[in-house]
């Protein structure tokens, strides 16, 4: 079989229906040098399934500082290397990226090859807006990241998109529900497997359901952005003021970011971080 371009190839790969593989992937994954794959028990079932018989080693999150300089050497050599993720296109909240960096900073050629993903499928049949989106992966788990995140979203205009972890679905939901107020929003689950389910409502129906279902498996949830023109009230301004105090803000920083985030002037919000102080000061007193 005639050898490909010496180059890293970033192959795209189904999220579970087998069928979703595309042709020219299939013909890359069988005459590329090596496959790099973050699971190669589970890329094994894919590679069996279409006879892909190309060598392969492991590249996940725990190895690949190691495997970086492997595949460097490889791609020296003037060898073809495919890349794979568990599902999906790699590089998108996984440690493709940094192999996708080091090549390009060593001079190789990274090509593409689309293919089948998660986050279109799921924004496209939420029926939500889909002209402009955003695109924000798993929340942070640390507070002030998680926080930063939470209050760049309360003020985002586009339809959102984020990948929840099954075990994280009642504390991500909360959390989006409290920053944000309760937008429309649909948590698409399993897309294209067997169990595919969409669950539309708004965030507080999706978190009434998470509490009353033990939801299982991969999820996207497809958030509506913050209507255009659409006045917070008081008590949502000052939350988000005293999640950004709570971080260590100064006031009049606090209150700089928030009138940005809500288009209001900031003498409107500065007055409000003494009444959140004010407030706090009552509270203790109790």
């Amino acid at each position: 079989m005639e050898t490909i371009e010496n180059a890293l190839y970033l192959v795209a790969t189904p999220i579970g229906h087998l069928g979703d593989l595309t042709f020219r992937a299939l013909d890359i994954l069988k005459r590329c040098d090596l496959i790099a794959s973050e699971d190669t028990r589970r890329s094994g079932i894919l590679f069996k399934h279409y006879g892909v018989a190309t060598p392969r080693i492991s590249y996940h999150a725990h190895n690949f500082g190691k495997r970086r300089d492997e595949l460097l050497a490889r791609l020296a050599e003037g060898k073809s290397v495919a890349l794979v993720s568990d599902a999906g296109m790699p590089g998108i909240s996984d440690p493709g990226e940094d192999i996708v960096g080091a090549a390009l900073d060593a001079g190789f050629r990274v090509i593409p090859i689309p293919g089948a993903n998660a986050l279109l499928p799921a924004l496209v049949a939420s029926g939500l807006p889909a002209g402009r989106f955003l695109f924000e992966g798993f929340l942070p788990r640390t507070k002030k990241e998680r926080a930063e995140v939470l209050d760049a979203l309360a003020g985002e205009a586009r339809t959102a998109i984020l990948y929840i972890s099954p075990h994280r679905l009642g504390a991500d939901l909360k959390d989006l529900l409290q920053a944000l107020g309760d937008r429309p929003a649909v948590l698409a689950r399993e897309l294209t497997k067997v169990y595919e389910t969409f669950h539309r409502g708004s965030l507080a129906t999706l978190l009434n359901l998470s509490g009353e279902k033990d939801l299982k498996g991969e999820m996207c949830l497809v958030i509506a952005g913050k209507t255009a023109g659409a006045a917070a009230d008081e008590e949502e301004i000052r939350a988000a003021l005293a999640r950004l105090m709570a971080q260590g803000r100064p006031p009049k920083e606090a209150a700089r970011a928030i009138a940005k985030q809500y288009g209001l002037g900031k003498n409107d919000v500065y007055p409000l971080t003494f009444k959140n102080s004010v407030l706090n000061v009552l509270e203790e007193e109790k």
